[in-house]
């Protein structure tokens, strides 16, 4: 059933190297179904200097290569998405507290959220990708943070869930929405169809 649910027929199989519900969604929402959902588990921590795409580029690359080493000749796509402000990563908020300080940094402010991206083939070559997308928000009053709070959707996601409560906060998007949930669709369908189709 799945083969015959796959709009692009493809001629291999993928492992989606992530836990994300988000990432999972958004492949099955346009028709790419991984046919088996493997976590990388890798160590994440930043490295001293190290941009935020220079960051996202070698953990999707690191999950990626862990889960290939897992399930050799397989297809593995990875990838990793943070949120920047400047050259600040936003990480995982530790609980409500911080990510009240985090929304509150958020706050009217033009930030990026960048994915990188990494798809090992069968044959064993890397294609890796970086997305960036920008997005405004609006200034928030105590009044809205409250409500972003009381969602719950700040936890566990690097700053927010653009595709819950936080979608009414949003004044402006330029780039890929679906990189802003987690995983740039066009670009993974594009490399998807390259080296399976």
């Amino acid at each position: 059933m799945q083969s015959s649910e796959n709009l692009w027929r493809l001629k291999k199989p993928f492992i989606l190297a992530s836990a994300s519900v988000q990432r999972r969604a958004l492949l099955e929402k346009a028709r790419l179904f991984p046919s088996e959902i493997v976590s990388a588990d890798i160590d994440e921590s930043l490295k001293s200097k190290e941009t935020p795409r220079e960051y996202v580029r070698r953990i999707s690359l690191e999950k990626a290569r862990h889960v290939s080493a897992l399930r050799p000749g397989v297809c593995v796509v990875a990838a990793d998405t943070v949120l920047a402000v400047g050259r600040r990563i936003i990480r995982k908020a530790r609980d409500e507290s911080d990510a009240r300080e985090k929304m509150k940094l958020l706050s009217g402010r033009r930030h990026r959220v960048i994915t990188g991206l990494c798809v090992i083939a069968p044959d064993g070559r890397e294609i890796s990708k970086v997305v960036t997308s920008i997005v405004v928000l609006k200034k928030f009053d105590p009044i809205d943070i409250d409500i972003l709070m009381a969602s719950h959707e700040w936890e566990n996601v690097a700053g927010y869930r653009i595709e819950g409560v936080l979608s009414a906060f949003v004044k402006q998007i330029i780039g890929s929405y679906t990189n802003i949930v987690g995983l740039p669709i066009y670009e993974t369908s594009n490399i998807l169809r390259s080296v399976l189709g």
